[in-house]
């Protein structure tokens, strides 16, 4: 019999077959949105009556591990609705980045790149952020031979502006959505968010990104520049708040595909600047991590522990 693992986001959702030994069999991605149920989607991976003993979802949205309600889907789960509808005897749902936690031991080194070495301390804390759809925020605390996973939404921490520019940028999203969150503007919407600020047509963040990567649109390189100094200065106050002299890993789609191919002078300048605890972030490495598989792999691999 097979395990299943699923990550579930805001924009695709990615679903795999493994065996015991957590080689995947089959994998498939979907749009997310082309789903108004979660269990319709499965139903159409499964379909031919695949047996499965153990699955994993991890999921955009805060769970008790039983059920949950995705933040920017209509979703709402149900482990054990999913485990009689589907005659799988273990299910379990987790944070999308409990899960790409998990993932972590799994990635392989091509999709591992270095931002700042740091001095890794492996009794330390370490931290894991993502923007995507959403921010998503989770910490690994070291615990006998292994970690143990915090889950949380540190992505709905209030945002905190550095500059005059983000002040007004703040003031800007204060005035069309009150209390601004750190998601509203270090995300792939986030993006689109900071270049309309700057004076931008509708766009999506696909396509600002590329501009500013390809060179040929001022203002897309302008709103990356400003998106970069945000998420640097978020990874460091993340950074700080956990001492995470072990490490801190950004994954999440937009960071992985634009970070490779730009200048990330603004993102290490402002994971930097910390006043008077200036002199610790040097020591704290920071990682990029580029495979958009890592959640799916830590749903794996938490729905083996399950087997």
């Amino acid at each position: 019999m097979l395990i299943l693992g699923g990550d579930l986001g805001g924009t695709k959702t990615l679903l795999a077959l493994a065996g015991r030994d957590g080689r995947i069999v089959r994998q498939q991605r979907y749009a997310s949105a082309d789903y108004t149920d979660f269990s319709d989607l499965l139903a159409d991976f499964l379909a031919g009556g695949t047996d499965v003993a153990a699955a994993c979802f991890g999921l955009a949205g805060p769970t008790d591990g039983r059920s949950a309600q995705l933040t920017y889907l209509p979703w709402r789960l149900s482990a054990d609705e999913i485990s009689r509808r589907f005659a799988i005897p273990k299910v379990t749902l987790a944070n999308d980045f409990a899960a790409a936690a998990n993932g972590l031991p799994w990635i392989a080194p091509e999709h591992v790149l270095t931002l700042q070495a740091g001095k890794p301390d492996a009794a330390a804390p370490r931290v894991i952020l993502g923007a995507g759809t959403g921010l998503g925020v989770a910490g690994l605390l070291p615990a006998n031979d292994g970690f143990r996973i915090v889950a949380g939404e540190g992505g709905h921490f209030g945002f905190a502006p550095q500059t005059p520019e983000q002040g007004e940028l703040w003031r800007w999203l204060l005035a069309q959505h009150g209390r601004v969150t750190t998601e509203d503007v270090v995300s792939g919407p986030g993006l689109a968010r900071i270049y309309a600020f700057l004076g931008g047509p509708a766009a999506t963040p696909e396509a600002i990104g590329a501009a500013a990567c390809r060179g040929d649109d001022a203002l897309a390189q302008t709103a990356l520049h400003l998106w970069l100094e945000c998420l640097g200065a978020f990874a460091g106050d993340l950074a700080l708040h956990w001492l995470a002299r072990g490490g801190l890993y950004l994954a999440g789609g937009i960071a992985a595909k634009l970070l490779p191919q730009v200048d990330q002078t603004p993102l290490l300048t402002a994971f930097a600047a910390k006043r008077e605890h200036a002199g610790l972030m040097p020591d704290m490495p920071l990682t990029l991590i580029t495979d958009e598989t890592l959640g799916l792999r830590g749903a794996l691999a938490l729905a083996a522990t399950q087997e």
